[in-house]
């Protein structure tokens, strides 16, 4: 029997890579005779790089890049066949690296993402495939398109960094200093969210809370991300700032459509970046899993992902979980079983310290179900 193991994280317990050895491992305990194949598996969010790195045979490439709050921070991204270069926001601009004291949209940049990406390209690098979730920022890419060498003045012509507040002071871009290999690169952008730069369902409004801005910063940088818009768009002939996605990150989504990346939803990228078909169509029955599961698993998510794609192949696919909310009746529209870890009354801290044992417990729980029923 062929066994396809792609789950994404248990965030704050488990990586992908780990929840996927840990399931492999149950299975082998009592089943010797399994042919298993693992593909840790992510939606374009935080841990899409240790996802991929565990499913290929990429290599992780060290740098010291600008973090969100404009300090140095030793980091990463991902090199796939010499030519096809990772990187993930989160690692180089992320909320997760700003203190929550410290949260505030006009004092983060995504220069460093910039950085990555230039990195990548004097490596030779003719793809560079970006993950936008997690992100601290709200300049619209203004840091990262700094970092790749368009110019950004005020009206009294002095040279803006790139943070948030710097788009309260843009008088003027150029875009024509824009590292000319950036046109012959192909950009792949990993984008689950169709927020249009501005407006009440932009970036914002939409995210700036979480970000640190309270109303009045909201309202600010909703106005100024459409006059950078309008700068842009004046220039290259041509409109960004409505097309979905354009809000993604902060408007890192905006930057990237002008520079002809492509949106592409996350789960799909990462599934075709690691060829995680060509396992499915082999697979007898396909276990994923996620640290929480809800309706929204259907939209965007990588399990939702996997399921649609063991349908399309007409193979099996087990949902294991941390714990089962909301909605869950309709992902059994997609998978075989939903299954929670959980096999008692816990608290959630019981459940994170225990997370191994609870999933390889009920792993074993199900194959056994399986292996009777055949």
């Amino acid at each position: 029997m062929n066994i396809l193991i792609a789950p994404d994280s248990f965030k704050g317990s488990l990586s992908a890579e780990q929840v996927a050895n840990t399931i492999r491992e149950a299975l082998l305990e009592d089943w010797q005779h399994l042919s298993i194949t693992t593909k840790p598996m992510a939606d374009g969010g935080e841990g899409t790089i240790d996802a991929i790195l565990a499913a290929t045979k990429g290599k992780r490439i060290h740098l010291t890049t600008t973090g969100p709050l404009g300090e140095p921070i030793s980091t990463s991204y991902a090199l796939l066949h010499s030519d096809t270069a990772i990187v993930e926001t989160a690692m180089h601009a992320g909320l997760d690296q700003v203190p929550n004291h410290l949260r505030n949209p006009y004092h983060t940049t995504s220069y460093g993402v910039g950085e990555a990406i230039l990195d990548a390209i004097n490596k030779g690098c003719k793809k560079v495939i970006v993950a936008l979730g997690g992100s601290a920022t709200n300049d619209g890419g203004l840091g990262m398109l700094r970092a790749l060498g368009m110019e950004a003045f005020d009206k009294n012509g002095n040279a803006l960094k790139g943070f948030g507040e710097d788009l309260l002071n843009l008088d003027r871009i150029n875009l024509d200093t824009l590292d000319s290999r950036l046109s012959s690169i192909e950009l792949q952008i990993a984008c689950d969210v169709d927020n249009p730069l501005n407006g009440p369902n932009g970036a914002s409004y939409v995210y700036g809370p979480q970000k640190g801005a309270n109303s009045n910063q909201m309202e600010v940088l909703d106005k100024r991300l459409f006059h950078f818009a309008q700068l842009v768009e004046n220039q290259l002939q041509q409109n960004f700032h409505r097309t979905p996605g354009a809000g993604a990150a902060g408007g890192l989504g905006f930057a990237f459509l002008i520079l002809g990346g492509k949106l592409v939803p996350g789960a799909k990228l990462v599934a075709d970046t690691i060829d995680l078909s060509s396992s499915v169509k082999k697979a007898d029955l396909i276990f994923t899993g996620e640290g929480q599961s809800d309706f929204q698993t259907l939209y965007g998510k990588a399990p939702g992902y996997i399921a649609s794609l063991g349908n399309d192949y007409q193979v099996p696919v087990v949902l294991l979980s941390g714990s089962l909310g909301e909605g869950t009746e309709k992902l059994r529209e997609l998978f075989a079983g939903c299954f929670s870890i959980a096999n008692r009354p816990m608290s959630l801290e019981q459940c994170l310290e225990d997370t191994i044992p609870l999933l390889k417990e009920q792993t074993k729980q199900i194959f056994s179900l399986i292996q009777t029923i055949k």
